[in-house]
């Protein structure tokens, strides 16, 4: 695999793993506060899933190069 293609291949990757790990540990404040939305959460920690995203996704990211090398099926022209 290319570099430009390793790029956009775990871009996508990221932000796939990304959207799926938001709703980890998500809850609603036990006090609604005067202009907050309601399904706001109460701490979103969104560093530490920025975090978990990037490893996952690296993981994710080498297993697909991985297949992608190995030719197990074939991606070019014969």
């Amino acid at each position: 695999m290319g570099i430009v293609s390793g790029i956009v291949v775990y871009v996508i990757v990221w932000w796939l793993v990304f959207f799926m790990v938001l709703p980890w540990g998500v809850r609603a404040p036990e006090e609604q506060e005067v202009g907050h939305q309601a399904g706001a959460p109460q701490a979103p920690r969104m560093w530490l899933k920025a975090l978990i995203t990037t490893l996952v996704a690296a993981v994710l990211w080498v297993g697909i190069d991985v297949f992608i090398v190995s030719d197990v099926f074939s991606f070019r022209q014969p």
